[in-house]
């Protein structure tokens, strides 16, 4: 079986090509950093640190590169069997044209084999959306043939993956914790089911990508965004301060109250799920910066992202959300001179006041009591 991943970052050489590449799976990765391509070229292997209790290095084997702007890239997807990206959702749409090229290569070659696509996201259903983006760029008389052949198939990706701390400055070198979780839909897929160590097949994805939206990642954000105002650097820090793991830990019991009514989770496991993810979060060999984590707070404010949509299912099951409306204020305090969208909402809010900003960017409407509720919490921060 031979694969292509988009990103040869952390994520993609830490996880999702590391789970392809120790399947025996012929692994091409596609990047627009040529010092990592050349350095995966002529290597052929990199190392991961995997930490926790149980620290160790393993040695991923037998990958090479090619950029991702290149015409071999639409070569490789009219020959390989499986394509994955961890590009960032809003890198997803700049790959999409050179898709839509390979599949149509693939279909003018005649190679009828099926080709399964899968987006491992930070986001809901993100192979969905790649799939409009590439019919998007496909001319129509391909559809029909795409609709037949290839399959785009959505997932859910837990791993954390913070920036590598290399004193070899080893431009390949990735560190990931030990806990990963790959989760696909099954009924999605062309042809045979693949059996990819680490990769769980599921029909029932939507329970599990709200379940990791509504805990991992609202967990993760909140600490960050409570953890910068509090003066914390680490994630680790932060969820160490009494008071800020008592307000994480709450806004995740309060988006787990609506997994528990949406979805019928068992609650003393779903307990000892948010307990094994803050047991995460204190990871001590993990030094994941709170700046970092908190990057991108617009996408992380929006209508369909950790903050906002966990607070819309309180209001659906009329349950209460106090620690995510606290969640909510802190991230919008949130600052990098960084980080473009945490200047873009630092303007919004100068321009137009908390409720009227929050409004614009979450989709919650501005005379609303959550909004209230929220500008309130805001303005005792400040």
């Amino acid at each position: 079986m031979k694969a292509l991943h988009f990103g040869a970052g952390n994520i993609g050489r830490g996880f999702i090509g590391k789970l392809l590449a120790d399947a025996g799976i012929e692994l091409t990765f596609a990047d627009v950093n040529q010092a990592v391509l050349d350095a995966l070229n002529a290597r052929k292997e990199y190392p991961v640190h995997v930490v926790g209790e149980q620290a160790l290095v393993e040695i991923v084997k037998g990958v090479d590169a090619i950029n991702s702007t290149s015409e071999e890239v639409i070569s490789k997807i009219a020959q390989v069997d499986i394509v994955t990206t961890a590009v960032g959702p809003q890198i997803l749409e700049r790959i999409a044209p050179g898709i839509a090229k390979g599949l149509a290569k693939r279909s003018d070659s005649g190679n009828s084999r099926p080709l399964n696509i899968i987006a491992c996201e930070n986001m809901v259903r993100g192979t969905s959306q790649l799939k409009v983006q590439v019919l998007n760029a496909l001319p129509a008389q391909y559809h029909d043939w795409v609709e037949a052949h290839v399959g785009f198939v959505d997932s859910a990706v837990d791993r954390i993956v913070p920036p590598s701390e290399s004193a070899s400055n080893d431009p390949l070198e990735v560190t990931v914790e030990t806990f990963s979780e790959w989760i696909v839909d099954k009924t999605q897929f062309k042809g045979q089911l693949p059996q990819i160590p680490g990769m769980e097949l599921t029909d029932n994805l939507m329970a599990f990508v709200e379940r990791k939206l509504f805990t991992l990642n609202t967990g993760h954000a909140i600490t960050a965004y409570l953890g910068q105002l509090n003066g914390h650097k680490t994630i680790r820090d932060a969820i160490l301060d009494g008071k800020v793991r008592a307000i994480v830990k709450g806004a995740m019991e309060e988006s787990g109250a609506v997994l528990i009514k949406r979805y019928g989770f068992d609650p003393a496991k779903h307990a000892a799920y948010i307990n094994k993810i803050l047991g995460r979060f204190e990871n001590p060999y993990l030094k994941d910066d709170v700046e970092r984590v908190g990057r991108q707070p617009l996408r992380k404010l929006s209508a369909g992202d950790r903050l906002i949509k966990p607070t819309l299912g309180t209001l659906e099951y009329h349950l209460p959300h106090p620690n995510l409306v606290t969640g909510i204020a802190a991230a919008m305090h949130y600052h990098s001179d960084q980080d473009p969208q945490a200047q873009e909402l630092a303007a919004l809010l100068a321009e137009k006041g908390p409720q009227d900003a929050l409004a614009q960017v979450s989709g919650l409407d501005s005379k609303s009591e959550v909004v209230a509720d929220v500008v309130k919490a805001y303005n005792a921060i400040k």
